[in-house]
């Protein structure tokens, strides 16, 4: 939890070292953009539809903390080359486990999805295709949602005998409900981009060809806002969600307070009463 110890952390990430936070660091699966503060992260294995490999998902928790890292990246738009966001899991890998592997795969796979979700720069899920398994979890991990009208969703582990490992059975119901959640995991149907919306699995729908354009251009309204207020709201919903109403204002509260203490809420507050665009500085 951000405490005032910790406050300067929720913009400016200091636990990684100069070679694992190159600028310049290679990925074997993955592509990393960076124009005007946004970084686009593609998912670049498209001849396996982008399914999460073990090292698909060291090397998306290796681009997070380079992300988190940078001082020229102010948010982060997720999506995947191809026909598909992320078309799951790879099966192969699963097929030999033994329950022990399992459960270390399952506990790895939930610990970089919640490095996203807890992540203070705002993450953005352009969901291009196939966002089935462990792809439509990684975009639930992601704070919103973007899909082109040609993405498909789903949780069909079930029909492989298994259920979901990367927290798909918590985020889910947290997003459309019990039921809804229930229907999705234990049919393991598919959906599209419409009832995904219309449950509220996904935030907006746009034509394909528009699908990072309209990522870009929501990344770019919150990356207008103070650094320091987009990471305390995020997590002040996230830890929010996991409490009582009570606790959760009280943290809203706390947080209400640090923000004070910010020269950016006071340009914030000069700006609008000058009737003029706020120029915030992360401090």
């Amino acid at each position: 939890m951000l405490t005032s110890e910790t406050y300067a952390d929720a913009v400016t990430f200091t636990g990684c070292t100069s070679d694992l936070c190159s600028p310049d660091m290679a990925y074997d699966t993955l592509i990393l953009d960076v124009e005007d503060r946004i970084a686009v992260l593609s998912i670049n294995r498209p001849d396996k539809l982008n399914v999460l490999n073990d090292a698909t998902v060291a090397e998306l928790r290796r681009a997070l903390i380079e992300i988190q890292s940078r001082d020229d990246i102010g948010g982060v738009i997720v999506t995947g080359k191809g026909r598909a966001f992320v078309a799951g899991g790879d099966i192969a890998e699963f097929a030999t486990q033994t329950a022990i592997e399992a459960k270390r795969r399952a506990l790895a796979g939930q610990s970089f999805l919640t490095a996203f979700e807890r992540s203070p720069k705002p993450i953005i899920a352009a969901v291009n295709g196939f966002a089935l398994g462990g792809g439509c979890e990684l975009a639930m991990a992601c704070h919103v949602r973007i899909a082109s009208d040609a993405a498909k969703f789903g949780q069909p582990e079930v029909k492989l005998g298994i259920i979901p490992g990367y927290g798909g059975s918590q985020r889910l119901p947290r997003l459309v409900g019990r039921g809804r959640a229930l229907q999705l995991l234990l049919t393991g149907e598919m959906i599209d981009a419409q009832e995904a919306l219309r449950i509220g699995l996904v935030n907006k729908v746009v034509p394909a060809g528009e699908l990072l354009d309209a990522a870009r251009t929501m990344m770019k309204q919150m990356l207008a806002n103070a650094p320091f207020a987009l990471a305390l709201c995020i997590e002040a919903v996230n830890h929010g969600m996991d409490t009582s109403m009570e606790q959760g204002s009280q943290l809203e509260a706390n947080h209400f307070g640090l923000i004070a203490a910010t020269e950016d809420m006071r340009e914030g507050l000069k700006a609008f009463l000058e009737k003029r665009p706020a120029q915030f500085k992360g401090r």
